[in-house]
């Protein structure tokens, strides 16, 4: 993987806060027409992929998975606007941005003010160490993990299994996991899981009335399936990778956890198109007032965004095997790296 932005930058060099909202300011106004091109281009290609899956159940099932695969993309991308929504971005109005992100929300099956309560909480503590657990990925530092009970220590490998954490959590989470409120929400928040629940409840209704309950599950499940593992990889790798940002509370700044531990995901255009160009997750962490579709003309925009070292597919695929905080180091670390430490310290 390439060098992190701890390697080639400090705290010195980076831009104050005046600095960099001046920088990214022209950037967070949102567009009407590129909003509604990219609604367009989301959710009719999700529904036409839907109709073709039903129709593909004739033949092979094979094709059908296959389908599945591109219904997954289109569902990531109606969550990328989901997501700009909850941030108030992707709509200058307020109410447009509400109506958008409830529809897309039961699209994607996220109750939409919920998460965006607790994606809020994300943004305002990502690499804060005192304040993990909140709409992140559940990492432990070695110190934690030498000192965990044998219990303790199997459920985080678990946890933190790829096949668990990229297949089995993300059906879990979006099927079940999202239809239970968080007891520290507010009413409002509670309430619209409840609404979500009814409204995602009745699209399944729906949908098996008219196709039947055996092709909703062929269709639906692998959709689900396919999105989920994609949407999990890329919040996994935006701030899973070996020298990514993590600092105590005293020591925490914003700026330096935005630019120094959220990823500059380079992909392939398609890629970037399907996923809305989320891997400018540094910008976005920067500034989550910019739509998506003008994080990489931000990007672009300043030198001191453009030295963020990219991680390509290929490097991204090394931050498997990273599981631990090694606060020594100022790394990620895998279960070998800390056997080895462990036992030159033995």
């Amino acid at each position: 993987m390439t060098s992190s932005p701890t390697q080639q930058a400090t705290a010195a060099n980076l831009p104050t806060v005046a600095e960099w909202k001046a920088m990214v300011a022209k950037f967070q106004v949102p567009s009407i027409n590129r909003a509604t091109l990219q609604i367009i281009t989301s959710i009719l290609p999700l529904i036409g992929v839907w109709a073709l899956m039903f129709y593909s159940l004739q033949g092979p099932y094979i094709f059908t998975l296959l389908l599945a695969i591109l219904g997954g993309l289109f569902v990531v991308r109606c969550f990328i606007i989901f997501h700009d929504c909850g941030h108030g971005s992707f709509f200058k109005s307020k109410k447009l941005n509400d109506i958008t992100g409830f529809i897309t929300g039961v699209l994607t099956f996220t109750p939409y003010f919920h998460w965006r309560w607790e994606h809020s909480l994300h943004h305002a503590s990502c690499g804060d160490l005192e304040r993990r657990g909140v709409g992140d990925i559940w990492t432990m530092t070695v110190k934690e993990y030498n000192a965990s009970s044998p219990w303790r220590k199997f459920v985080y490998r678990t946890a933190r299994n790829p096949v668990v954490l990229f297949l089995i959590a993300p059906v879990f989470i979006f099927m079940i996991y999202q239809r239970l409120p968080n007891r520290k929400a507010s009413l409002r928040e509670k309430m619209s899981v409840h609404w979500m629940n009814l409204a995602v409840f009745a699209l399944t209704a729906l949908l098996i009335w008219a196709f039947g309950w055996k092709a909703w599950c062929l269709i639906q499940i692998p959709i689900t399936m396919a999105a989920g593992a994609f949407g999990v990889w890329m919040f996994y790798i935006q701030h899973q990778y070996e020298d990514v940002y993590w600092e105590h509370h005293e020591e925490w700044d914003y700026t330096a956890a935005a630019l120094q531990g959220s990823s500059f995901y380079k992909l392939p255009r398609i890629l970037q198109w399907f996923t809305g160009n989320i891997g400018f997750h540094h910008i976005h962490h920067l500034s989550p007032r910019i739509p998506n579709y003008n994080l990489e003309a931000c990007h672009n925009s300043h030198e001191i965004f453009k030295s963020v070292p990219s991680i390509t597919i290929l490097s991204s695929l090394r931050a498997l095997r990273l599981r631990l905080w090694d606060e020594d180091n100022r790394r990620l670390i895998g279960f070998d790296d800390l056997r080895k430490m462990n036992a030159v310290t033995a």
